[in-house]
């Protein structure tokens, strides 16, 4: 689940024009609702002794909250933002600990040790790949974008820092292209590469 979070932060300031301090602010939706279902899912655990229902429901909200991002564009409303990211933080938040207690009623007591560091390591390979494979998927996006860039009248120079691996770190540039038709295309473009991220 750390992808998308790795990638909202340059979609808010890419597409939507946000400083980095505004995009923070706009992943707050995001934290608070992971960690209050988070909370949530500890006492109904504890209560009920039941997780099962709680990572059904979890990886039905995270797929749900994650593939709602694809209707991000340049005029979304911050309404949408926000309920976006509190389904996708709902379902978050109730994976963090179910699968845990999943796996370590599922094993013997000697084997716990095992199963936890076993978990904890899929989890860290699963988020760098998701970091890593979206990063590719992104630029490979921007390169395709090229040509929408040159017909919006952006001429090769223009059309350098955003493409391929230099494309994540010019977001700042935008803001320095003079003509609006132009920057609603570049605005365009990171919305459309990043849309391929999120599927």
């Amino acid at each position: 689940h750390v992808g998308p979070e790795y990638y909202l932060p340059l979609w808010f300031q890419s597409a939507r024009g946000a400083s980095s301090l505004h995009s923070g602010l706009l992943l707050l939706p995001i934290v608070l609702s992971t960690a209050s279902i988070s909370v949530f899912g500890g006492v109904f655990i504890h209560q009920t002794g039941r997780y099962r229902e709680l990572i059904w429901i979890g990886t039905l909200l995270l797929t749900a909250g994650t593939g709602l991002y694809i209707n991000f564009g340049t005029g979304t409303s911050l309404g949408e933002i926000i309920g976006f990211e509190i389904i996708e933080g709902l379902g978050a938040g109730l994976l963090f600990q179910p699968p845990l207690v999943a796996v370590q009623a599922m094993v013997t007591q000697a084997d716990t040790a095992t199963a936890t560091a076993t978990l904890g390591f899929i989890r860290n390979v699963a988020n760098s790949l998701g970091v890593v494979l979206g990063g590719a998927i992104f630029q490979n996006g921007m390169e395709h974008r090229v040509s929408a860039l040159r017909a919006a009248g952006l001429n090769s120079t223009s059309i350098q820092p955003f493409t391929g691996g230099n494309a994540a770190s010019s977001v700042n540039v935008i803001e320095t292209i003079s003509d609006e038709m132009q920057q609603h295309a570049i605005k365009d473009a990171y919305s459309w590469s990043l849309r391929n991220t999120w599927i």
